[in-house]
């Protein structure tokens, strides 16, 4: 070995090291008694007596140096402020440490570390506004309350549900699909850096390492595992949040859905989820009910029945539109002018003008939604 290693450093390397995959270092954990410093320098028989290791991991455990650079990944590390929390470290989170596939170490970014039962809320990247909403507002009491929220810092539901978190000023955790140090998607930049500076961000991938398709699903096993309950707020049948789902189920935790409307695809997935057996979820009384928590004396936040607006202020023909919103429902400019009998002009007039109100607004498919 080129020098000797404390344990978090041999953590280190084994993490960072391709071609050794979590259950596989489990495996080698567990044969050489946890000790990690063993495991780098142990003999070629001992190693390939592990169940799935072959030539190629020994030499890669063997030769780790020639396959990672230590010495670059400790000072890129101290330059981020960024830690490594090994399992055996009491700033691990506890939940995470049940699992049989855990990740033996995660780079943390930021001084907060879990003191608090966790909740993840996940979703579709292509949330609609509704989703968008009932994230922000669930995420933004159970803060309140106490709970941290757990997400991918994803587009769409998982950055909602970091900001409602963030707007009650309670905490929240990313989990990252990549290196801690890349920042995914770019535009999340500034929501990165809050996070860092109010909760911590999240991941068990070495510096540099870009999302993959392997990555995305290593990351979702570390969000549901961390959590005591995973809440699926829009996803589509096939989303990556149902994998997250799926592995809630596999772990034990409580699995809960939003349902949403039956013609959007955005729904498929939590009408999908409920029909197998998650929780049905409205409010974040269900939610504590599930959970058997008590809500602590304060005022019921209004989630709202509807996204329509209010009757106020409105002429007759806006309000007739906006009941056309009512439900979530998405609608065409066309749509509109059609089931209102009135011509496509004062259709895309009144639309203008509720836009400019941001009662309503245009989507990338050109139908309209309500806000």
């Amino acid at each position: 070995m080129p020098h000797e290693l404390t344990q978090r450093q041999a953590m280190l390397v084994l993490n960072g090291l391709p071609h050794v995959g979590p259950v596989m270092l489990r495996r080698l954990i567990d044969a050489f008694d946890e000790d990690a410093v063993g495991i780098l320098s142990g003999n070629r028989e001992r190693l390939l007596s592990v169940q799935g290791v072959g030539d190629k991991v020994v030499q890669t455990l063997l030769h780790w140096d020639a396959r990672f650079d230590l010495a670059r990944e400790e000072a890129s590390m101290g330059k981020s402020n960024t830690h490594f929390y090994a399992q055996m470290d009491a700033e691990y989170p506890a939940m995470l440490k049940e699992l049989y596939d855990s990740p033996i170490g995660l780079y943390w970014k930021g001084d907060y570390v879990v003191d608090r039962p966790c909740i993840a809320i996940v979703g579709t990247r292509r949330a609609t506004l509704y989703g968008r909403s009932v994230t922000k507002r669930f995420a933004s009491e159970l803060a309140r309350m106490g709970f941290c929220i757990v997400s991918g810092m994803a587009r769409g539901t998982d950055t909602a549900a970091h900001e409602g978190a963030l707007e009650a000023g309670g905490k929240t955790v990313a989990v990252l699909g990549c290196g801690a140090d890349i920042i995914y998607p770019p535009e999340n930049l500034d929501l990165y850096k809050q996070i860092s500076a109010k909760g911590a961000v999240v991941s068990e991938f070495p510096f540099g390492r870009r999302a993959d398709r392997q990555s995305f699903p290593m990351r979702n096993r570390v969000v549901s595992g961390m959590s005591e309950a995973v809440i699926v707020v829009e996803s589509d049948a096939a989303g990556g949040s149902m994998i997250t789902a799926r592995f809630a189920g596999e772990q034990g935790r409580t699995l809960m859905a939003v349902p949403g409307r039956i013609d959007q695809a955005s729904s498929r997935g939590c009408h999908q989820l409920i029909r197998d057996g998650a929780i049905m979820v409205t409010s974040v009384d269900d939610i504590l009910e599930e959970l058997r928590y008590a809500r602590p004396q304060e005022p019921e936040l209004d989630l709202g029945e509807s996204t329509g607006a209010p009757k106020a202020n409105l002429l007759d023909v806006e309000q007739s539109i906006m009941d056309c919103f009512v439900g979530g429902e998405l609608v065409a400019a066309d749509s509109l002018s059609e089931r209102l009998s009135k011509s496509a002009a004062e259709i895309s007039a009144v639309l203008m003008g509720l836009e400019l109100k941001r009662l309503v607004v245009k989507r990338a498919d050109g139908r309209f939604e309500a806000q």
